[in-house]
């Protein structure tokens, strides 16, 4: 067969706006990470940083917290914090265009309080994008015998796309959440979304995910894990 430019075109494209990956979502294998909802990007006004669309999605990511709960899958929250004294962060990050303001934290980040992040959930203070880069994520995840992880939060094509990337690279299967990841741009969101979906992830919206969830649980047994602190 002689591939033309039209078909490898066709091909590339029906996989960016239509591909899905073929693993199945078992709660007993997989995490839900809550990527960086916290106040400078979710709490209206607060920061330069904030992000509209990750507070209008706020409510829908907190129903699917409440799902994980339900179904016994970890749910692990992020921030992207001042860690280190700063050394332990790219230094590159300073001659960048997202960080050209003079806003500085005026405490140690924290998750947005409406999200309703539980004292029994593990909490990680990330120095980058990443959740992975230089944290206990990938340690923490092995011990709880996850090789599944969903991923939500802000913003989608930096610190969500690049988790979903990292945890790709690791072995992890990955799920991205559509309408429970946003960023600073809308016009970014499907672009982010269409290359994680053909290269890196499984998209799918929160209802579906819960949907997979559900259908693949199974019955909850006594010593069953629960979340981790």
């Amino acid at each position: 067969m002689m591939y033309t430019e039209e078909w490898v075109t066709t091909r590339a494209r029906n996989a960016y706006e239509r591909g899905q990956a073929s693993f199945d979502i078992r709660p007993e294998r997989t995490a839900l990470l809550v990527i960086d909802m916290q106040d400078e990007f979710v709490r209206p006004g607060w920061s330069p940083y904030w992000v509209p669309a990750a507070t209008r999605m706020a409510p829908r990511l907190q129903q699917l917290v409440e799902d994980c709960r339900a179904l016994s899958v970890p749910v692990i929250w992020t921030i992207f914090d001042d860690t280190h004294l700063g050394l332990d962060r790219p230094h590159a990050l300073r001659f960048l265009p997202h960080a050209d303001t003079d806003w500085r934290r005026p405490a140690p980040a924290e998750v947005w309080g409406q999200m309703g992040r539980r004292p029994d959930e593990a909490l990680i203070r990330k120095p980058s994008y990443g959740a992975f880069y230089d944290t206990p994520l990938d340690t923490m995840l092995r011990n709880l015998g996850c090789d599944t992880v969903i991923v939500t939060g802000t913003l989608t094509n930096y610190c969500c796309g690049t988790t979903a990337r990292q945890g790709y690279e690791r072995g992890y299967k990955v799920v991205v959440g559509s309408d429970v990841t946003a960023t600073d741009d809308e016009t970014r969101q499907e672009p982010e979304l269409a290359v994680l979906r053909k290269g890196f992830a499984l998209v799918l919206t929160a209802e579906e995910i819960t949907h997979r969830l559900t259908a693949t649980s199974p019955v909850p047994e006594v010593g069953d894990r629960g979340n981790v602190s």
